[in-house]
């Protein structure tokens, strides 16, 4: 059963992977601060040019299986164009009401 992103327990989470399902650059940007960093698979990696390509130019997807820590931890089947579908960790930084760092791979 996935958890709607609208259901998600922290508000900058949920802004984050509200962006993601609805293909909305500006919004995932806009919940990250200016000096946000990630990382896939263990590897930093840049976070524009990972966006546009693992999210935005291949129809990023996220159903969010389940949240802990707050929300700031979610399991979630992620699916793109590129990859098809695979069952993903996420877990964030957040300062004040913005994601400075997320980090993403395979669960």
């Amino acid at each position: 059963m996935t958890i709607p992103a609208a259901k998600l327990s922290n508000p900058a989470v949920r802004a984050l992977v509200t962006a993601i399902n609805g293909g909305d650059p500006k919004a995932f940007f806009d919940v990250l601060t200016p000096d946000a960093t990630m990382s896939d698979d263990g590897s930093d990696r840049p976070l524009a040019a990972w966006a546009e390509r693992e999210i935005f130019s291949s129809r990023g997807h996220m159903d969010v299986q389940t949240e802990k820590d707050g929300g700031l931890a979610l399991i979630a089947n992620y699916r793109n164009d590129t990859w098809g579908e695979m069952r993903t960790a996420w877990r964030f930084t957040v300062d004040g009401e913005r994601i400075s760092r997320f980090e993403t791979g395979q669960a």
